[in-house]
């Protein structure tokens, strides 16, 4: 038989190989290992299904974590499972509309990281990243464009996860060298294949195949799957080694003559292995996959031998799976409008009553207290709207910049909304945990006659003064915070995964995580580091980002009392925004003014500290919905016209 597209793909595996093992995976290493201590939701469809499933479990092998494979349209159906968990999207071409729509979907329903995984820069879903806030992309150019089958894009995208894995594990071997050094057992993978000549011919004679398989190797069973299936070769039924023995074996005693097993097998199960083996009927085909382990090595091992195993069954039946044709319906069916046949779930409870009741911990509150959560919303707009205000305070990272872009400065609505706002007379503050980088960065954006009119409160406070001015930083030290510093570098050769800690005498202790890694658990870390030493955790607050350990008497309030007593202004005239509204988060001081707004998380107060926009909206989105509704009404006054219908 002449070559086919498929086996013109599988040809060119080891140059892919060998071009994956070339590539520098260090963003995506730190997006894996920003990730370590949550779960994480790995999404994809076909062979990018593969590849999210290949995440999940050395994810679960690496972390101890429970991590989910989805397909998107269990994303799109259910959004919420995006809702408190890393979320890594991958898509080979990023043009098919079931991703990007999860990908919509995931970024509205997720405080969370959103990650994409994807081999081109140009592709409906990077446009619909490029769209939305907090989200990280991963490109990985891949020349040529597969087939019907994923082939090369998948083994691309498969090895870069595993050695993003292997890597962090610090097993600098975690992958050969060359794909040709990959072993079955003791076999390399065409010694492999070879053996499996009278197993293919059963197999395609009896047009059934059932894979049982360790948990450890799901990600290969559920590819050979995959392509046994989309291929239209064999029916293929999956079931680990004892799902199988909870009923499936009676396909054996039924349908002798229409089935054969394989086994993908590592060294944990080949003894429960041959004696199921031993067991049954003897006219059934058995053939199996020894893996040596389930390590990345032996993953990626078992993707490609699969890949040729299914090669040579779709030859033995002469089908070439790589350019099948496509009848039209099946197009059809693939480009279906998802967002017109598949609406939005509807939420029971309203987005801004439900983020009260998710930082109270109220997970499912009793329909007779939901009256009380009510009126306190509905009391809390009937006074901000009719309110004017002289001066409003932002928060910096996570409600004027997106958090995880923090060498950006705002963007362009964010710059274009506080130009008017100064220009108009009004008062504006921003207070931030950072120093004169902000500065720097407004500077980039923003003309000397507005910035003339900006407070800024840096140092979560300590340092308070106008954006053209530089900070001059006292030349004292706080006992307090060099305590604080030696813990946290006590902290860090520990193997706590601190990026950086920053200590400003006589203001704060900043200690920056890897990027992606909820630091609400590291604050607990911190917090016990602390209270061991017998020292106070009442100056102990957290971001999207960091914890920060402040001085006494410093904080963010400290730029609201600013404005009030230089510029007279009555503290009923300010409104605050920010993002972390909820103690230990770092704009709670922010956000328990009476009049504040939440972008993200809000205060645990019910007459204040609301997230009024959408639920769908959050951080820096949430800020523009705000600014889009204050309306000047005389020079140096506004209001808020939270009851306009949206304009999105």
């Amino acid at each position: 038989m002449s070559t086919n597209r498929y086996q013109s793909e599988l040809d060119k595996l080891p140059e892919t190989y060998a071009g994956a093992m070339r590539e520098d995976v260090a963003r995506l290493k730190g997006a894996i290992a920003g990730a370590s201590e949550s779960s994480v939701i790995g999404v994809g469809s076909g062979g990018s299904f593969t590849v999210a499933s290949l995440l999940c479990n050395l994810h679960e092998a690496y972390t101890g974590r429970v991590s989910r494979p989805s397909t998107p349209l269990e994303i799109i159906c259910n959004p919420t499972l995006a809702s408190s968990s890393p979320v890594f999207l991958i898509s080979a071409e990023g043009k098919n509309p079931d991703i990007t729509e999860a990908l919509g979907r995931a970024r509205h329903h997720s405080a969370r990281p959103i990650h994409v995984l994807t081999n081109r820069s140009d592709s409906p879903l990077m446009t619909g990243a490029s769209m939305l806030s907090d989200v990280s992309t991963h490109v990985f150019e891949l020349r040529d464009k597969d087939g019907y089958l994923a082939t090369n894009s998948l083994l691309l995208d498969a090895v870069l996860v595993a050695r993003a894995y292997g890597e962090l594990d610090g097993t600098e071997d975690a992958l050969p060298v060359a794909m040709a050094d990959l072993l079955i057992g003791d076999q390399s993978v065409a010694q492999w294949l070879a053996s499996a000549e009278a197993f293919i011919e059963a197999a395609t004679q009896r047009g059934a195949v059932i894979v049982t398989y360790s948990p450890l190797l799901r990600p290969i069973a559920a590819d050979l799957e995959s392509k046994l299936s989309e291929g239209a070769l064999l029916h293929c039924q999956l079931a680990d080694l004892r799902s199988f023995a909870h009923g499936r074996h009676l396909w054996l005693a039924e349908r002798p003559r229409d089935t054969v097993v394989l086994a993908l097998i590592e060294p944990s199960l080949s003894a429960l292995w041959d004696k199921m083996r031993d067991l049954f009927p003897r006219n059934v085909p058995t053939f199996s996959m020894p893996l040596p382990g389930a390590l990345p090595r032996d993953l990626i091992a078992g993707l490609v031998a699969q890949m040729h195993l299914v090669d040579a069954i779709a030859k033995k039946m002469g089908k070439d799976p790589g350019q099948p044709n496509v009848p039209q319906f099946g197009r059809d069916i693939y480009y279906l409008d998802l967002p017109e046949f598949i609406p939005v779930p509807e939420a029971r409870v309203p987005a801004d009553e439900q983020s009260k009741y998710d930082v109270l911990g109220a997970r499912w509150p009793s329909p007779r207290k939901r009256s009380d959560m009510s009126r306190a919303r509905n009391a809390f707009v009937n006074d901000i709207t009719k309110q004017s205000f002289r001066a409003v305070v932002f928060d910096y990272d996570g409600t004027l910049t997106a958090s995880q872009r923090r060498t950006e400065p705002p963007a362009a609505p964010v710059v274009q909304h506080i130009q008017r706002l100064v220009e108009a007379g009004v008062l504006v503050g921003i207070a931030s945990g950072r120093g004169d980088s902000i500065q720097q960065e407004l500077t980039k954006v923003l003309p000397e006659d507005v910035l003339s009119g900006l407070f800024l409160g840096l140092y979560n406070g300590g340092w308070i003064g106008s954006a053209i001015a530089l900070p001059e930083i006292p030349n004292t030290t706080v006992e307090f915070l060099s305590h604080v510093t030696r813990i946290a570098w006590r902290l860090k050769s520990l193997g706590v995964p601190i990026e950086r800690i920053k200590t400003t005498h006589p203001y704060q202790v900043s200690i920056r995580f890897r990027d992606g890694l909820p630091t609400d658990q590291m604050w607990f870390v911190v917090a016990d580091a602390l209270r061991q030493a017998g020292l106070t955790t009442t100056s102990l607050f957290r971001s999207k980002h960091s914890v920060d350990v402040l001085a006494p008497r410093i904080g963010k309030a400290g730029l609201i009392a600013h404005i009030i007593q230089h510029s007279k202004v009555d503290p009923h005239q300010i409104v605050t925004m920010g993002d972390q509204g909820a103690w230990p988060g770092n704009d709670v001081s922010l956000l328990e003014h009476r009049f504040s707004l939440s972008v993200d998380m809000p205060s645990r107060r019910l007459d204040r500290g609301w997230k009024l926009a959408p639920g769908h909206k959050r951080d820096v989105d949430a800020t523009l919905w705000y600014l889009d509704r204050f309306r000047i009404v005389e020079p140096g006054k506004f209001t808020i016209a939270l009851r306009e219908e949206p304009s999105d």
